[in-house]
């Protein structure tokens, strides 16, 4: 266990260092503090949501695996487990809420009737926490979804219901960022597709175009709300045919000049997410992002300081768009304690954004630009071995949570007292 001096004394070194290489790590703290993370409240129960006892994920080619004990069972086990998750992470962040979270206090209603009413419950709890929110539709665990399409199906009454459930959860999330005086991001996915060789491709993709085209006809005060489109290769069930693909959103935000939503783990496993930064801000200028640690395909792991992960928010710096994103987390691990997967993962998504932010980037854009390769690659590779670890633990030193690894402690104490009695 590191104690206050040591991480100032330590902090003092690396500040000298990484002075004599331009860089100010107090305004980098400063920066750092500003910079909120979207956690996803679906790691808490594995994504069932509370519309009713022991529900569970089911539909749309997604799946959470292991049955760790102690998994939220009610609204408040998920708000409890939330705040235990916050009091560990530096800085100030958010909660990325599903519509099938709501508040069902006093009688839960159909999807395409969720209100704001649903939600004041989770307002009032965020006000207390000082934190903002962002909200998501939910077509997925549910029998008008067992066709395996919703916003694209063959019949017109299943779209025209999910038509109406997207409509509320927008006016739901301008309701959110209206009284939490912070914008709230609303964002579309679909687990639209088949498992096999589908004919009607071009019909369900023009059934979807038309059915957003409804959906975002109806305005929303940008102030408090902002739409994003979510794509995915594939998942279990729909290996053969995914509607809402990279192409279509793609193409979909560039028509309506709208948020689009790009998921680490929702491309092949060869593909370079952070590659795809500087290339779709030349046409849209704002981008919401979710950062998970694929494997395979997408499995939505628990998020740690990968290659990829680094990659991206190295990307975004260097693209000056730290600004123009929002980032979000999405994993649902079962299989290990969920307040550690919580912890881990923000922390490593915190981490990359502060590592993009210690490299002198302005001396190797220089080096590139004179075309001076040598000495880019020599630079770049300098900075890997920086006192990067120092910078974090006083981060977190003055945020007033654990540096290093004392948090696993703090979480294996809430584990004795609260998980594993549930």
């Amino acid at each position: 266990m590191k104690n206050t001096r040591q991480i100032e004394q330590m902090y003092s070194l690396a500040k000298e260092q990484y002075a004599e290489a331009g860089i100010d790590t107090d305004q980098i703290l400063t920066q750092m503090q500003k910079i909120a993370i979207s956690l996803h409240c679906w790691q808490t129960d594995d994504g069932g949501g509370l519309e009713y006892d022991g529900a569970e994920l089911s539909g749309g080619g997604i799946q959470a695996t292991g049955n760790f004990p102690g998994k939220s069972r009610n609204m408040g086990e998920v708000r409890q487990d939330l705040e235990k998750v916050f009091s560990l992470l530096p800085g100030n962040h958010r909660l990325n809420l599903h519509s099938i979270y709501g508040d069902f206090s006093k009688g839960l209603v159909e999807r395409d009737q969720f209100g704001p009413e649903h939600f004041e419950s989770w307002v009032e709890w965020a006000k207390k926490q000082n934190i903002g929110m962002d909200f998501n539709c939910t077509l997925y665990s549910h029998p008008k979804s067992e066709s395996g399409y919703t916003l694209s199906d063959l019949n017109k009454e299943t779209r025209d219901f999910w038509i109406q459930h997207v409509k509320q959860c927008r006016k739901i999330a301008a309701y959110i960022g209206k009284e939490l005086g912070s914008r709230c991001v609303h964002n579309i996915w679909i687990p639209d597709g088949s498992k096999d060789v589908t004919v009607n491709r071009f019909k369900h993709r023009a059934f979807l175009k038309d059915s957003l085209d409804q959906i975002l006809a109806e305005p929303q005060n940008p102030e408090y709300m902002a739409d994003a489109v979510e794509a995915k290769l594939f998942g279990i069930g729909v290996e053969a045919f995914t509607v809402g693909s990279h192409e279509f959103y793609l193409g979909y935000a560039v028509d309506k000049k709208m948020m689009l939503c790009l998921d680490i783990g929702h491309f092949h496993p060869t593909e370079q997410v952070s590659d795809k930064v500087s290339a779709v801000f030349q046409f849209i200028p704002e981008l919401l992002f979710h950062v998970t640690r694929p494997i395979r395909w997408d499995s939505d792991h628990v998020v740690t300081l990968s290659d990829e992960v680094r990659n991206l928010f190295e990307e975004i710096v260097w693209a000056d768009k730290l600004d123009k994103v929002n980032i979000g987390l999405d994993f649902f691990d079962g299989s290990l304690n969920r307040i550690g997967a919580y912890v881990v993962g923000t922390r490593a998504a915190q981490k990359a954004i502060l590592m993009a932010l210690l490299n002198p980037s302005d001396e190797i854009r220089s080096y590139e630009e004179k075309g001076k390769n040598f000495e880019k690659l020599a630079k770049m590779e300098e900075a890997k071995s920086m006192p990067f670890g120092a910078i974090w633990d006083y981060f977190c030193l003055k945020n007033n949570v654990p540096a290093g690894d004392d948090y696993i402690a703090e979480i294996q104490e809430y584990e004795k007292n609260i998980l594993s009695r549930r």
